[in-house]
C-alpha cells in the first residue's frame, strides 16, 4: 500500500497542521471506518462541559482508542468528518488537532456546523476512516 498526502500547488491550505487536500490511497489491506465520536468517557459521562477545546480533546482521545482497538493509530487516518454545534469556536476545535502528533500523517477533513448533536451539551463530534497496508 503507499498513501500520499498533499496539496494542490495551486491551492493555498490555511490550516495545513490539521488537515490536507487531498489522500491518495494505493492498494489498502484494510479500511476503518471510526463511527463519531462524542466528548464522553469511559462510562458514558459527559467530559469538558461547556468547553469546546476540552470536548474536542475527548473526541481524539475516543478517537484514539478506537482506532488502538482496531489495530491503527492516528497516522493511518485518512478522512475525518467533524460536526460542531458551533463554528464560532473553530479555533479551540483547531487547537486540539494542532495538538496532535501525527508529523506530515494529516487527514482529509470536512467541518459542519450542525444544530445539535445527540444530547444536549455536546458540542462536537468526530468520525475518521483509516487506511492499513
Amino acid at each position: 500500500m503507499s498513501i500520499t498526502r498533499g496539496n494542490p500547488s495551486s491551492f493555498k491550505n490555511v490550516r495545513a497542521g490539521v488537515y490536507n487536500h487531498y489522500v491518495r490511497v494505493d492498494h489498502p489491506k484494510s479500511m476503518i471506518f471510526v463511527s463519531g465520536q462524542l466528548s464522553r468517557d469511559g462510562y458514558g459521562a459527559q467530559v469538558g462541559v461547556g468547553s469546546m477545546l476540552e470536548q474536542t480533546r475527548q473526541c481524539l482521545r475516543n478517537l484514539e482508542l478506537n482506532l488502538k482497538a482496531a489495530g491503527a493509530e492516528m497516522s493511518d487516518v485518512v478522512w475525518t468528518t467533524v460536526y460542531t454545534v458551533d463554528m464560532r469556536e473553530l479555533q479551540e476545535i483547531v487547537a486540539a488537532r494542532e495538538e496532535l502528533d501525527n508529523g506530515d500523517c494529516l487527514p482529509t477533513s470536512t467541518m459542519v456546523e450542525v444544530n445539535h448533536l445527540s444530547e444536549p451539551g455536546l458540542l462536537v463530534e468526530i468520525q475518521a476512516i483509516a487506511v492499513l497496508s
